[in-house]
């Protein structure tokens, strides 16, 4: 729908973002949750130059990490409670042992998990909005 005619409710976090930024627009994602941890509040924003300015190559390996259904399974399972080695192990899918450590390696490395004590794992506050918005981002809207 255009920005004529339209509900001045439906488009409020645009309207704000364009009141703020103007020029040639940006991106801004921004989540209130509440998890098994508790509440996550975060947003970031940047403009279409500040985006457009970065070297998008830089962010193939952070990408990368995301991009396995193991991965995906661990860090939802994490998002929802289980933390432990030992619970994460005990669901379907994970292998064994030392798979469960590389896939936990890969996205400790690249901070979409962090140890919270020996074979404890969480999402970090920061990482928790951006995942979720990735997530929202990759579903097919028909």
């Amino acid at each position: 729908m255009g920005r004529a005619g339209r509900d001045a409710d439906v488009f409020w976090v645009l309207d704000g973002l364009r009141s703020r930024i103007g020029g040639n627009g940006g991106v801004t994602f921004a989540g209130s949750v509440t998890l098994a941890d508790g509440p996550v509040d975060w947003q970031i924003g940047a403009t279409t130059d500040q985006l457009m300015s970065l070297d998008w190559a830089e962010f193939a390996a952070d990408l990368a990490a995301l991009g396995h259904a193991t991965r995906l399974a661990l860090v939802q399972a994490v998002l929802g409670g289980a933390h432990t080695v030992a619970e994460l192990s005990a669901m379907d899918g994970m292998g064994s042992t030392g798979q469960l450590y590389h896939h936990l390696g890969q996205l400790s490395s690249h901070g979409w998990l962090t140890t919270a004590g020996r074979g404890t794992y969480v999402v970090p506050a920061p990482r928790v909005v951006p995942l979720l918005a990735i997530i929202s981002a990759t579903r097919r809207m028909t």
